[in-house]
């Protein structure tokens, strides 16, 4: 046990995090996908969902997916600073 708190550095405890919500985009824009799969038909009792509102649902998150995906990537680049070593 350490004898006192575990410090993080808050750039290298930020960057992990980005990089966590990096790794969990896709499995999020898997679950949205499914979204239209439990809606009802078209053809059901009470109405449902037409096709065209699937599709245009299907693109709204696919456009949410690629901004989220290019703000995340800005903020995860790796600034060229005097300090950072690269070669690694």
């Amino acid at each position: 046990m350490p004898n006192g708190p575990v410090f993080l550095e808050r750039q290298t405890y930020r960057m992990r995090r980005l990089m966590d919500a990096v790794r969990l985009l896709p499995l999020l824009g898997a679950a949205l996908w499914m979204v239209p799969l439990m809606w009802p038909l078209p053809e059901a009792e009470g109405g449902g969902i037409a096709m065209s509102t699937a599709l245009q649902y299907l693109f709204g998150v696919w456009l949410m997916l690629v901004v989220m995906r290019l703000i995340l990537w800005r903020k995860t680049r790796v600034q060229d600073a005097p300090g950072l070593d690269t070669a690694e």
